[in-house]
């Protein structure tokens, strides 16, 4: 082999690594930018993250030449169906989030989308019939413990968290099932939102209540939303494209551990023992979760043929939340 050859496959090998730092960096970092909002209602500025994120994915799109991909897409009732009804979870799972930042619930936040793993592999034992392993199993009870724990000594349900959670492993399922592209897929809902957040958005201009156009920096905050939106995307789908699904599995804990930390030391949001025994039961459901994963992936398979159904083989590396 080349010397020149070599030096390429090893910057490939490096640029999964550094584009899944990347994503998942900026997704632990997005409390902060939604911060920047301030008392701005969370619907009006998840109505402008859907509207730019439809025009900054629209546009790549054009510059990839990809736009029959889409225009296809839009011609299959079925597909559309399918996509209405995870850009309806997507929107709400989006909205959960910029409300429990801008609520002061950031520690919260980062909560769901460390259970989310979990709830997904429920999910698939529900609905897909995939088998639930012995240390799966035990994984999912550790985390209903750390969260049965929370509600009993907090008395009260952490709902952002869970509603973060099960709206995003609800929205992974459809999509695993729905044979759709990530990137033409994700414009595609935030086409379908698109006309409704159009007219909200219109609605408050009209009657003096909407924030857009009233200052400069602010108006750059609402079109910035589709490009903080998209950006992390694509270096997801680029991390996924060079990485074996196990080892981007453990680059997902990234984003609500930066999150969890800008809650605590950034935001001061409280973190008391009780949070301690939860987040300290779901990281260890965590860390049983990935080892075994890990195992699994880094065993040897059999042969192509007799893979062609299993589990691994129909999971997708679609990600869009926060």
């Amino acid at each position: 082999m080349s010397s020149l050859k070599l030096s390429v496959l090893i910057s490939e090998a490096n640029l999964g690594p550094l584009y899944a730092v990347l994503a998942y960096a900026a997704w632990g970092i997005l409390p902060i930018y939604w911060k920047w909002f301030g008392a701005i209602p969370a619907i009006e500025v998840l109505s402008h993250r859907m509207i730019w994120s439809a025009v900054f994915l629209c546009a790549i799109l054009l510059a990839q030449r990809r736009l029959p991909a889409l225009r296809a897409l839009l011609q299959s009732p079925q597909a559309v169906a399918a996509l209405l009804l995870t850009a309806s979870l997507l929107s709400l799972n989006w909205g959960l989030y910029i409300y429990g930042v801008n609520s002061d619930r950031v520690v919260e936040a980062s909560l769901g989308y460390y259970i989310n793993p979990l709830v997904s592999v429920v999910l698939g034992f529900v609905f897909l019939q995939e088998r639930l392993h012995r240390v799966q199993q035990l994984a999912v009870a550790l985390a209903a413990v750390g969260v049965g724990y929370f509600i009993w000594q907090l008395g009260q349900v952490p709902w952002i968290a869970l509603g973060l959670a099960l709206t995003f492993a609800v929205y992974g399922l459809v999509r695993k099932v729905v044979p759709v592209a990530p990137l033409v897929g994700l414009t595609v809902e935030t086409l379908l939102i698109t006309p409704l957040t159009l007219l909200f958005v219109s609605y408050l201009g009209l009657t003096g209540n909407g924030h857009f156009g009233q200052s400069f920096p602010m108006t750059v905050l609402f079109m910035g939303a589709g490009v903080t939106t998209s950006l992390p995307l694509l270096w997801f789908n680029n991390a996924a494209q060079r990485l074996s699904l196990a080892s981007l599995g453990f680059f997902q804990y990234l984003a609500p551990s930066i999150a969890l930390l800008l809650g605590i030391f950034l935001y001061g949001e409280p973190f008391t023992p009780t949070h301690g025994v939860t987040f300290g039961s779901i990281w260890l459901a965590l860390g049983l979760y990935s080892v075994r994963a890990w195992g699994h992936a880094t065993r040897p398979q059999p042969a192509a043929t007799d893979l062609a159904d299993t589990p691994e083989k129909r999971v997708t590396t679609d990600r869009v939340g926060r």
